[in-house]
């Protein structure tokens, strides 16, 4: 029997490994996503599709491409595999031994405590890794260059020391609220569809342990997460993308306001605000993560999620 702390080690380098690979591999589509929900904010309009500057998930693509080149699609990459090394590797990581705590270790264990071991490894590690979040969007969220312009920060050390020079340490927790909120739903709906897809395929015969179902799965799981999450990442990245020092100037002070704001002035469909990339990425991401994180878990000899 494999000693508990040695396989809570090996279930973290599996997280680990399984989502920064994820999190480099999809940064183009997360870059196209933020663009997107930033274009034409609050532009009094409710025709999302007026005014745009990056028209569409493939034309806001090559937009970047022909006005960034190649390295436009990877910018934030680095504060974003640094992001999901560390809040993803937990949540993931930490997710099983919650679910344990809860009760939840068996084959027939309710839905609702896998959803509520996932909203509490999400909500914990999103809130002490928002500064990873923070840069990532700043970075992400800068298009072209104007003559002479300059990049907003010259790398994500440079971006952590200039955030908290000129707008103070906690600044770099500011939007610390959405961000919770968005991983505690993120978790809540990804990992447990995973987990209980995965169960409701086996137990009713229709497929058998493996990549297939795996894949699956990850796939389903992707989309579901993606359709409840886009509105409070619209509003998380809205509020991280502010880098205004005083109160008085900002234009998003609150997860609500927020709300209100974005829905009064783009209506319900500005929430949903880059959801084709948000969810392209949350696919190949979650099936990306959870393949390597399986075939890890059983190349390190522990049981498949």
């Amino acid at each position: 029997m494999m000693d508990r702390r040695k396989e809570n080690r090996r279930r973290f380098f599996c997280s680990a490994v399984a989502v920064s690979s994820a999190a480099f591999c999809t940064n183009p589509i997360d870059v196209i996503k933020v663009r997107l929900q930033l274009d034409n904010q609050l532009a009094g309009t409710k025709n999302i599709f007026a005014n745009r500057y990056y028209n569409g998930f493939l034309r806001g693509g090559l937009l970047i491409v022909k006005e960034e080149g190649i390295a436009g699609l990877y910018k934030g990459v680095v504060p974003s595999v640094l992001r999901d090394g560390t809040y993803s590797t937990f949540r993931l990581g930490a997710y099983e031994p919650v679910k344990g705590l809860l009760g939840a270790s068996g084959p027939y264990s309710p839905l609702w405590k896998k959803i509520v071991a996932g909203a509490t490894t999400g909500a914990v590690s999103s809130a002490i890794c928002t500064p990873t979040d923070l840069v990532k969007i700043r970075m992400q969220g800068q298009g072209k260059l104007a003559l002479g312009e300059k990049p907003r920060y010259s790398g994500t050390f440079a971006a952590f020391r200039e955030i908290a020079k000129k707008e103070g340490i906690l600044a770099l927790w500011k939007g610390v609220g959405p961000t919770v909120q968005r991983a505690a739903i993120l978790t809540a709906a990804q990992i447990p569809t995973y987990d209980h897809t995965k169960y409701m395929l086996i137990h009713r015969d229709l497929m058998e342990e493996g990549l297939k179902i795996h894949l699956v799965s990850a796939m389903f799981a992707g989309f579901v997460t993606a359709f409840v999450t886009n509105p409070i990442d619209v509003i998380k990245t809205r509020i991280m993308n502010e880098n205004v020092q005083s109160q008085q100037q900002r234009i998003y002070t609150s997860s609500f306001s927020s709300f209100m704001k974005i829905l009064k002035t783009e209506g319900v469909l500005g929430l949903y605000k880059g959801f084709i990339p948000n969810w392209l990425r949350l696919g190949p991401h979650t099936v990306i993560t959870f393949l390597i994180f399986e075939k890890l878990r059983k190349t390190l000899g522990l049981k498949p999620v």
